[in-house]
Formats: C-alpha cells, sequence, structure tokens
C-alpha cells in the first residue's frame, strides 16, 4: 500500500476511529496475526472456527492499526477502527485502493488450471513489463483485496487469480478488480456440490466479465466444450485459443521429449515455436493462452515464447531423487479433469522403469462423486501404467472401473497415507515414475514428504 493512513481506512470502510492516531501509515494488510508486520493494518476474519478479534492485542504487539467489529469503546495507543463486518471491510478497502490504480489488470478464472495459466500470463507479460501477480493462493474474497492493496506504483499490468466456492462470489471479485481483459480456462466439476451443474458453475465463471473493462477481451479455451458452446453468445469482445483449428491462437504440431513440450503457436499468418520447460497438453494450453493475452498486450509472441524454456510453475513438482524414482507432486488439490491432466504428464515422461499413479479421494464432488471417480478408472484403462495405488473410500471407485473394464493394470486399495507410504517404500526401484495425487483433506503431501526423506 502506498500514500495510505487510518485517515483513509476509515473513509474507505465508513468505520468510526476509536482511538489512535489517523495519521498513522498504513503499508498492508494482514489477516493472520503470527504473520503481521511494522506498518500492517490487522483485519480480524470471523471464521468458523476461529474469531481472529482474540489475536487483536498479539497483532498490535508489532502491527501499526487494527479492525474491529467487536469494541464498542476502548482507549489503545494505536488506532482501533470500528466497522460493522470485518470481511466487507476489507473488500471495501481493495475497492477504496483499485480506484487509484491505473495500470490493466488481467483476471483469471476457470474450474482447473487458474493458477498455471495465471502463472504462465505473468510469465509472458514479464518479457517486456514489470508485472505484479497473485502470491500464493491468494484468490478469494478475502485475497484478492490485499492483492490490490499490494500493487504499487512500479507495477505496470496485474495479473490476479480469481476462485470461488459458491454463487455470486465471480461477480464480487469482477467488481473488485475491474480487470482490463478476463481469461477462463475451464469448466470443470469442481465445486459441483454447491452449484450443483456445469452449467451453473459456467455461468459463475463467466461472471468474471461483469465489471470488465468496454474495450476489453474474454480469452476462453476452445477445447473446453462447455466454454466451446458459448462461441458466438457472448456480447463481448472473445477469443479463444486452444488446438481447434477454428482458435484465433492455437497450438500444432504437439511433440513431448525428455520432460519438455514443444509446438508452434499460430495466429493468423504467424507461426511462432515455442520450447516449454514443463510436460501436459493443458501446459500447453495454458502456454497459449499467456501468449494470446501478451499479445493483446503489444509484446510480440517470439519475445514472449521465449520466456518459457525456463518455466517453472507453482503447483506441480516434478522431484528426480538421483540413482532412484522419480515423483511427481501434484497434492496440492484434485478433480476429475485435474486427475487426468496429472495422469496425462506421468505417461508422457520417458522412463525404463514403472509408471505408477498412487491417488486419494476427490472432494466437494456432490452426489455424483463415485461416478466421477469411476470415470478417472476408465480413462486409466486407457493409458501406459503400469500400477494404481488408492487411498480413501471413494478413490475404490477408481479400482473399480479398471477391475470392471477387465484391464491388466495392478491395483491395491489402502486405508491411510501410512500404508501406502510403507508399500510404496518396499516396492518403488531406480527408474520408477510416481504420481501422488488427492484433495487437500487426503493430506497426500505426507506421502510425498516420506518418499523424499
Amino acid at each position: 500500500m502506498e500514500n495510505i493512513t487510518v485517515r483513509d481506512i476509515v473513509k474507505a470502510t465508513n468505520g468510526t476511529l476509536l482511538c489512535g492516531d489517523e495519521n498513522t501509515i498504513i503499508t498492508d494488510i494482514s489477516i493472520n496475526s503470527r504473520e503481521i508486520k511494522e506498518g500492517d493494518l490487522f483485519v480480524p476474519i470471523i471464521g468458523e472456527k476461529v474469531n481472529a478479534h482474540s489475536y487483536i492485542e498479539q497483532a498490535l504487539e508489532v502491527g501499526a492499526a487494527t479492525l474491529t467489529s467487536e469494541h464498542f469503546a476502548i482507549s489503545a495507543a494505536k488506532p482501533y477502527i470500528k466497522v460493522k463486518d470485518t470481511k466487507q471491510a476489507l473488500q471495501d478497502i481493495g475497492a477504496y485502493v483499485r480506484q487509484f490504480l491505473q495500470l490493466p489488470i488481467v483476471a483469471v478464472t476457470g474450474s482447473v488450471g487458474k493458477t498455471t495459466t495465471r502463472n504462465m500470463i505473468a510469465t509472458a507479460l514479464g518479457s517486456q513489463k514489470k508485472v505484479f501477480e497473485t502470491q500464493k493462493n491468494c484468490n478469494s474474497q478475502i485475497g484478492v483485496p490485499i492483492m490490490l492493496c499490494r500493487i504499487s506504483s512500479a507495477d505496470e499490468i496485474a495479473v490476479l487469480e480469481c476462485g470461488m466456492s459458491e454463487e455470486g462470489q465471480i461477480h464480487i471479485l469482477s467488481d473488485l478488480v475491474k480487470p482490463k481483459h478476463a481469461v477462463v480456462s475451464t469448466i470443470g466439476v469442481a465445486h459441483i456440490e454447491q452449484l450443483k451443474t456445469r452449467e451453473n458453475i459456467r455461468r459463475e465463471k463467466l461472471s468474471i466479465i461483469d465489471c470488465m473493462d468496454e474495450d476489453g477481451t474474454l480469452f476462453l479455451n476452445g477445447d473446453d466444450s462447455m466454454l466451446a458452446e458459448m462461441r458466438g453468445k457472448l456480447l463481448c469482445k472473445t477469443c479463444y485459443y486452444g488446438t481447434q483449428s477454428w482458435c484465433d491462437y492455437r497450438a500444432e504440431n504437439i511433440q513431448f521429449d525428455n520432460g519438455r513440450s514443444y509446438f508452434e503457436c499460430v495466429h493468423g499468418d504467424e507461426r511462432v515455436s515455442v520450447e516449454l520447460s514443463v510436460l501436459g497438453q493443458h501446459n500447453v494450453l495454458n502456454c497459449v493462452a499467456a501468449l494470446a493475452v501478451s499479445d493483446a498486450f503489444g509484446i510480440p509472441m517470439e519475445v514472449a515464447a521465449g520466456e518459457f524454456a525456463h518455466f517453472h510453475g507453482m503447483r506441480q513438482t516434478i522431484i528426480q531423487l538421483e540413482n532412484r524414482f522419480t515423483i511427481i507432486d501434484d497434492t496440492y488439490n484434485a478433480s476429475p479433469d485435474s486427475m487426468k491432466a496429472s495422469l496425462d504428464v506421468l505417461c508422457r515422461i520417458e522412463t525404463e522403469g514403472r509408471r505408477i499413479a498412487v491417488l486419494g479421494d476427490m472432494f466437494e464432488l456432490g452426489e455424483n462423486s463415485e461416478q466421477y471417480h469411476y470415470e478417472v478408472g476408465e480413462f486409466i484403462t486407457t493409458l501406459p501404467i503400469h500400477e494404481l495405488v488408492v487411498v480413501g473410500e471413494q478413490a475404490k471407485n477408481i479400482v473399480k472401473a479398471v477391475k470392471e473394464r477387465d484391464s491388466k493394470l495392478k491395483t491395491y486399495e489402502f486405508s491411510d497415507n501410512e500404508e501406502v507410504e510403507m508399500y510404496l517404500l518396499g516396492t518403488l526401484m531406480p527408474n520408477d515414475v510416481v504420481l501422488v495425487k488427492g484433495s487437500n483433506g487426503m493430506h497426500m503431501n505426507e506421502i510425498v514428504q516420506v518418499l523424499k526423506q
């Protein structure tokens, strides 16, 4: 935050200064009392399990000021700002700061791939611009306002990720961000438990354009059938990327070799060769999206493409243990689409050993969860995988599909991560490649840590 004082915070939130100096300078915002820094405004969020108002005094030992919705009068050395709701006040602060930001913002959303797409867009734009991008996973109604407050006057473009968990949230984020351009990566079944249908999910994701610049462009993945259906049906300017011949930006002649992806990005009469340092068809699509967005900002595709030979993603990590096996750590989260994408990466890695998929439950899939897991199993039977290891109740449906397809694939079912660890440590051999993936709640990063050690 630049040139922001407690007086500005009071104005932005329509709050009341209960005590302290209104001229106190605010340099950042924190919602975590353990991570607060000098100059920070502490925003105590009331969650389902924790009310952060309990940590105000601890936060103010270091921080500059605090919001509160529970104090009505107090005498303290540092400012307390009374607001009706701290979460809403945080969004009000983000909106207040946004009105002074002159730089264009690219908003990125989608069911799967939004973090990697955002990261690739920032990489492409970074070839010629000073870029701010979403830090960590700050893509929510709490995270996005904080990101807006961290954009500096030195930044030339911002790329902000917008996530959701229920209906109406993307509209709120669109109103906060007011993007110049927007990108929708995929329409999957993540959050279908809340939104019930993929059509509802699509409508929610496409609301990212509600507050987009009138001259802005919506970039859509043409390989996603749900987004391809919207061709010619949207009122805003739309640009499609993908592998389809009708896409405005498309990948052709895709090849995978020695842990890298190679393709040609075609736009009109222009054709640019791209070397991408990560595997997977989905990553090729993410890269094409990045090249399309950077081209919209006047950065030549050839210049932007040069950044991807050394690209390092944030989600999926390939760990090659010397003289041992290789681990594909994709334990951040899981959905049917991302599970299939990771399995594709597993099969793209050249090895003289075995390819082993270790898969856990996928959460928040609603009443059709068993069917979605079963479909992943059906997909696996088409792949050159040697062993399938599952953990969790729902993941058993992955094995069920494999067995009902009379696949020769070896399958193993375990009830907890410790059993999986014991099995893998006893069976993995040099040159084997093992993919570990499941929803966050399955804590499958524990398996990766044990294998690394």
